[in-house]
């Protein structure tokens, strides 16, 4: 038995093998982390800072992966965490790998890129910084992807590898001229930018030395095999569009094609024979050769001649570096284990076949009888087919459990591929989302720094106006000093000319005394001459007569007396004459002195002239220059207000634009808006209009104020641009006939809006720029407005205002005789009814007061907020203008307050009924639910317009809370009162017979149809009813009058 219980056991073995081969599920979650981790690394070894070419396995591997993914998230992903924007080789080994995902990836790679257009954008413009190195070349390598995205995404009929036939090439057009001419264009656009970098490149490269062959040239020479393959590809294209347009075009249209071609197949030229005789092209590529001259594009028979350039790229050998592709098998093991045949008879093993192959003798050995033992063997041998059994059962639900597991698995993969794909989408448009949060930052940072530097030109201005100031008083002082110099130098000349004066007379003097010297002298020698005469004549008189010798000798003594007294005479002369002389040399040393004392007056005098002419000059340049600089910040200044006016008018264009475009959109036909709201808003738009004419007269006048006109003109155009949206909407409301006329109307608004921003980009049509036509398309609307405005409810001032206190006072009057009428009938029902009708009435009418008590706490409130509204809102109008300009919010409170004043009159009755035992309980629970519907309407009517931090709003929503408090306390007590009622009648059938049972059966089955068929009638008349009263309530609201229209 031991062996037959051992032989049990290992039987089941089996299926827990199964449920262990199931447990693959989480293979594909493997695969796919396997994958990421194989493409991270291929990505980091493709893209790194060596400067070194980009190994071929390492890009097919990444290539592969965009098939193998359907697209480029892993790839991103991976190539976001690299520092671009820090390392230039890292950067133009990155474009290197991205320029061949996107020839030879999966086409779904430009679509993901574009994602990531405006950081390579952003990265192209960084780069562009740097003059040389990687940096240039990284920026040009930007630009060119860029360019191949926006025209890979404008013609999605082009591969990525731009390989088409020339049937395809034809579809591209769609067999429209203007397509080839625009896709001509975009194709020269496309070959431009593969030039830049092919030319960018060579410049790079010392062409002296063999850069070829060195790693740092391959790293920049490699990426200019994709170059050749984009450009041989647009070459051939460019000419079979060149000669399919000029075979529908004029030549001359196409002038300007071809000289764009002819400068552009010079540098394609060039640049192919230069890369031919590079040692490393040579090996991996091999490069067409252009003709000698570009075809004749005017000769249509040149066509033929054409032969489209083949670039080949010879077959690469198997090397170890190749990577090796993932196979992926199905990871998950289905497949149920067979038993071998060998466990089948394991059991035979063990215990032998037949009782006649036994060597052994089991009847001596166990002392058992041939019949127990072969009982015993058909016991056990049916056990093992039962056992046989349960295994094949047990396959059958595991294989039906697997079966069910593979769909679960594919049904959660299915699921797992969708959230991948929507958390992708999701993540892009946050991107996309986050891209446009950034330009409109940077769009706030540019309005801001032009702000603040306007200000700051303001303020420089002020500083200059103030230096001005400074400058002018000391310019005020340098003239006063110029004049205190002028009147010192005049005292100078002055006392010069009185010195002069003195010095002509010392000379006259001088003059004077010399001619007395000389006149002396002169008298002396003729004395002289005289008394010489006289000697000789007495000698002449002694020589004739010695006889007169006593008269002689008399003579001589008085001759001797005689010159004794002259001789004295000429002592006194020559004594005088000193004294002349001393004198004269004593003027003359005064007159030097004056002389000197004149020079050094004369020299300080030049010295502060020329001090003040060169002060005067010194000022009058500094005064030069601030004027110039006062003028050129004055023209700097009238710049920027121009440019700011310019940015107004500009977006108010934009805005108007917009506007109009939302008109023709399709998915604006949903849109809808009322003729009241049209009117506001063309209200505004004329009164914008109104002030945009004096703030234009006002900068006409002075530029200085330009604050004004670019308000003005900002809103003009919001204002204008939200009438055209309601318009159109508005138009969508009404019949066909007024819808096409506000339509146009809107349009010819738009088209005026426009001509008139037109006119004011101009300087010189600024002065014409006039409003009037916009104003008069603007009334147009506004009067087309005010005779589709609802008609329903058209009051007079006086007659609104007072409605609405008459309103109020019967609601609160009707509230009032609701209590009174409830108190009255509690006293009459504790006076007729006992036992519970008198509990359940005294229950019902004590909740219906408390809820009487409650809507006339809401309607006080509502009286005393819509008071504060009328005070604070009103201005210096009365109450009943209030009202009537606000008839729309007026009539709301109107309906509010006649449905709240019905519902408690309604609810009084059916309360009344019920007390009495001929009303329903279900009368009373709706007319409790209309009474809650008809406050939240006078609360919501009262909140409109009032101020969210109002206490007596407050109070209101408190009031609120308490009606819904006490319609819920009515419908309650009802509920209640009902469930009593009808537990006092009960149903005893215990003296009925089984014929009158069956009979009641019978009508009460009848009763059942019958109700039921009366519910669904009543149900259709209530949705009649409903349908009807929306109609009603619509005449408030203008949606009967395009019926009335069409009519």
């Amino acid at each position: 038995m031991d062996r037959v219980k051992s032989s049990m056991q290992q039987v089941p073995n089996a299926i827990p093998k199964v449920i262990r081969r199931t447990g693959g599920a989480n293979s594909l979650e493997l695969e796919k982390e396997n994958f990421e981790r194989g493409q991270a690394v291929s990505i980091n070894k493709a893209i790194n800072t060596q400067e070194v070419a980009v190994k071929e396995k390492h890009a097919r591997t990444c290539i592969l992966g965009t098939h193998h993914e359907k697209g480029a998230h892993t790839f991103w992903a991976a190539v976001n965490r690299l520092p671009l924007s820090s390392n230039a080789v890292l950067c133009w080994k990155f474009c290197h790998v991205f320029h061949k995902l996107l020839r030879d990836g999966h086409p779904n790679v430009i679509k993901d890129s574009m994602r990531n257009k405006a950081d390579l954008t952003d990265m192209s413009r960084m780069w562009g910084h740097l003059s040389e190195g990687y940096g240039k070349l990284c920026s040009i390598y930007l630009k060119l992807l860029i360019t191949k995205m926006e025209f890979h995404i404008k013609n999605p009929r082009f591969p990525g590898n731009l390989q088409m036939s020339n049937r395809q090439l034809e579809e591209a057009g769609e067999n429209d001229v203007n397509n080839f001419f625009q896709l001509t264009v975009e194709m020269f656009d496309y070959l431009e930018c593969e030039l830049n970098l092919f030319l960018g490149v060579f410049n790079s490269l010392d062409m002296s030395r063999s850069v070829s062959v060195t790693a740092a040239g391959q790293c920049r020479l490699a990426p200019l095999i994709q170059v050749i393959l984009d450009s041989s590809h647009l070459y051939d294209y460019t000419v079979k569009l060149l000669f399919k347009l000029h075979s529908c075009l004029p030549a001359d249209t196409l002038q300007g094609h071809r000289d764009r071609f002819q400068e552009q197949f010079k540098k394609l030229k060039s640049l192919f024979y230069r890369s031919s005789n590079l040692q490393y092209f040579k090996r991996l590529i091999q490069i067409p050769q252009l003709p000698e001259n570009p075809p004749n594009f005017l000769r249509a028979s040149a066509l033929s001649e054409h032969i489209s350039p083949v670039v080949v790229i010879p077959a690469e050998s198997s090397s170890p570096e190749s990577e090796h592709v993932v196979e992926t098998d199905d990871l998950v093991d289905t497949d149920i284990p067979v038993l071998p045949a060998a466990q089948e008879t394991k059991f035979d093993d063990l215990f032998g076949t037949t009782a006649a192959a036994d060597p052994f003798n089991f009847n001596n050995q166990n002392g058992m009888r041939k019949d127990d033992k072969d009982r015993l063997i058909e016991q056990l041998t049916r056990e093992i087919q039962s056992l046989k059994d349960e295994l094949e059962s047990f396959r059958i639900e595991s294989g039906r459990l697997c079966q069910a597991l593979r769909g679960r698995v594919n049904e959660l993969e299915a699921e797992l591929a969708e959230q991948s794909h929507l958390r992708l989408q999701a993540v892009g448009e946050a991107e996309f989302l986050k891209a446009e949060l950034d330009d409109l930052r940077r769009v706030r940072e540019d309005t801001e720094k032009e702000q603040r530097s306007l200000t700051e030109i303001e303020r420089k201005a002020q500083a200059n106006e103030q230096r001005y100031t400074k400058l002018k008083e000391k310019y005020t002082e340098l003239v006063q000093s110029h004049a205190d110099l002028l009147r010192k130098n005049a005292e100078v000349t002055r006392q010069m000319t009185v010195a002069r004066a003195a010095q002509d007379e010392v000379e006259a003097v001088r003059r004077e005394m010399q001619e007395k010297v000389k006149a002396a002298q002169e008298a002396t020698d003729r004395q002289e001459k005289a008394q010489q005469e006289q000697l000789h004549e007495l000698q002449r008189e002694l020589m004739s007569s010695r006889t007169e010798l006593e008269s002689l000798k008399s003579t001589v003594t008085s001759s001797q007396q005689s010159s004794e007294v002259l001789s004295t005479q000429m002592v006194a002369l020559e004594s005088e004459k000193a004294e002349l002389v001393q004198s004269l040399s004593k003027v003359e040393a005064e007159l030097v002195v004056r002389g000197e004392e004149l020079q050094q007056v004369q020299t300080s005098l030049a010295a502060e002239r020329e001090t003040g002419v060169k002060t005067a000059e010194a000022l009058q340049n500094q005064l030069n220059e601030k004027e110039s600089r006062e003028q050129a910040l004055e023209s700097q200044l009238a710049a920027a207000r121009w440019s700011s006016l310019q940015g107004a008018v500009e977006e108010a264009e934009r805005t108007i634009k917009d506007s109009v475009a939302q008109i023709e959109d399709p998915a604006h036909i949903s849109c809808t808006s009322s003729a009241e709201y049209l009117a506001s808003r063309c209200q505004a738009s004329l009164d914008c209009v109104d002030r945009l004419a004096p703030a234009l007269e006002t900068y006409l006048a002075d530029n200085a104020a330009v604050s004004e006109l670019v308000r003005a003109v900002t809103q003009c155009g919001h204002l204008v641009g939200d009438t055209i949206v309601q318009g159109s909407a508005t138009s969508h409301m009404v019949p066909v006939e007024k819808a096409d006329a506000l339509s146009e109307s809107v349009k010819a608004c738009g088209a005026e809006a426009l001509s008139l921003l037109g006119a004011m980009k101009q300087r010189d049509g600024l002065s014409s720029a006039d409003g009037s036509k916009l104003k008069a398309s603007l009334r147009v609307i506004l009067d087309t407005a005010e005779k589709l405005r609802p008609r329903g409810l058209e009051l007079q001032q006086g007659e609104l205002g007072d409605l609405v206190e008459q309103e109020m006072a019967s609601t609160s009057a009707a509230v009032e005789s609701a209590a009174a009428r409830i108190e009255e009938m509690l006293n009459k029902s504790r006076a007729v009814d006992t036992g519970i009708k008198m509990e359940v009435n005294e229950r019902i009418l004590a909740s219906c007061t408390e809820l009487m008590q409650a809507i006339k706490e809401l309607v006080l409130s509502s009286k005393d907020l819509q008071r504060d509204i009328v005070e604070s809102g009103r201005g210096a109008a009365s109450m009943k203008e209030f009202y009537a300009k606000n008839s729309r919010w007026t009539e709301g409170l109107i309906s509010a307050s006649k449905a709240v004043g019905w519902g408690a009159t309604v609810m009084v009755d059916a309360a009344d009924l019920v007390v009495q035992g001929k009303g329903k309980f279900e009368e009373l629970m709706v007319c409790s639910h209309e009474i809650a519907a008809s406050t939240a309407q006078l609360v919501a009517a009262s909140k409109v317009k009032a101020d969210q931090d109002s206490p007596k709003l407050h109070r209101l929503q408190h009031a609120s809370r308490g009606v819904t408090q006490a319609t819920a306390a009515v419908v309650a007590s009802t509920k209640s009162g009902k469930s009593q009622i009808e537990e006092t009648e009960t149903m005893d059938f215990s003296s009925m017979t089984l014929t009158q049972i069956k009979r009641q059966e019978m009508d009460a089955q009848v009763l059942v149809l019958e109700l039921e068929t009366r519910l669904q009638k009543e149900r259709e008349r209530l949705g009649e009813l409903r349908k009807k009263h929306y109609e009603l309530a619509g005449v408030a609201e203008g949606w009967g009058e395009g019926e009335e229209g069409a009519g």
